[in-house]
């Protein structure tokens, strides 16, 4: 069995692959330090899957905190990958697609270009992503874990945050229609609830991230975005999704296991 662990600023992601690259399992854990949340979630990985070291050949690591880690695990052959190959190689192999933007949105976020045995390109980053998601909502909300503003957005109001173009004039344009974002926390309401401010944090973010995505198409002759990291999660991902398709003709392609991607990636470029 081959181990790809990705290191995050937030959260440690593993899976094992079989030789044939299936996935055999996967688990992620919150990352206190790179060296402590490395250990747990591989420990934590075999003895929820009954197995044990001698069932790993070789282990690749990718991720920030992948910096921290040098020689090998348990002995076992270890290699570092660098993270935007892997990136690329997990959104490939888990979308299907010989070529596409792919979009890490972690912390922050990275735009990849990637195609099917050739090198990856890093196009941008941004630093809005999980890490402004959380810290925002800390603010506003009284609370940066991940169920608590996802469950407060679902009984929120986006229109109590954010002013869209209908507030601003009647008559649309096919690329403006009257409902979307002209700006967001653009339009609070004097008795905007901590859901309202949850949805509009979550829907400031998706946008920015989309809106990046299809310029990185753009510039690349590219129509396909693969969206992975946790964020990827949110519910309001698809919705938000589907917007940027009808306004920019672009397909967003969630895959399964996306959370997962670039410790899939890392694991699978070791094979």
């Amino acid at each position: 069995m081959y181990l790809g662990i990705d290191i995050g600023g937030s959260t440690t992601k593993i899976v094992g692959l079989r030789a044939d690259g299936t996935a055999l399992a996967m688990r992620r854990v919150q990352a206190q330090d790179p060296i402590t949340s490395l250990y747990g979630a591989m420990g934590s990985f075999l003895f929820t899957n009954g197995l044990e070291l001698g069932d790993v050949c070789r282990i690749a690591l990718t991720g920030v905190g992948a910096s921290y880690v040098d020689g090998d695990i348990y002995g076992i052959p270890t290699e570092k990958v660098e993270e935007f190959t892997a990136v690329g190689a997990g959104g490939l192999a888990l979308s299907g697609q010989e070529q596409a933007v792919v979009v890490s949105m972690g912390t922050g976020t990275a735009f990849i270009w990637a195609r099917a045995g050739q090198p990856v390109e890093h196009l941008c980053g941004s630093g809005v992503g999980g890490g402004t998601l959380a810290g925002l909502c800390s603010r506003l909300c009284g609370t940066r874990q991940w169920s608590q503003i996802v469950k407060l957005a679902d009984d929120g109001d986006v229109n109590r945050i954010d002013l869209t173009v209908g507030d601003l004039t009647r008559n649309s344009h096919p690329s403006l229609p009257l409902d979307i974002t002209a700006a967001n926390f653009g339009n609070i309401s004097d008795d905007a609830s901590p859901g309202d401010f949850a949805a509009g944090v979550i829907n400031m973010v998706l946008q920015s991230i989309g809106t990046t995505a299809v310029m990185a198409c753009r510039a690349r002759s590219c129509e396909t975005v693969v969206l992975t990291g946790f964020m990827s999660n949110l519910p309001q991902a698809r919705s938000c999704c589907d917007l940027f398709t009808r306004l920019h003709g672009v397909r967003f392609i969630i895959p399964e296991h996306a959370t997962h991607a670039t410790s899939i990636g890392a694991a699978l470029s070791i094979m």
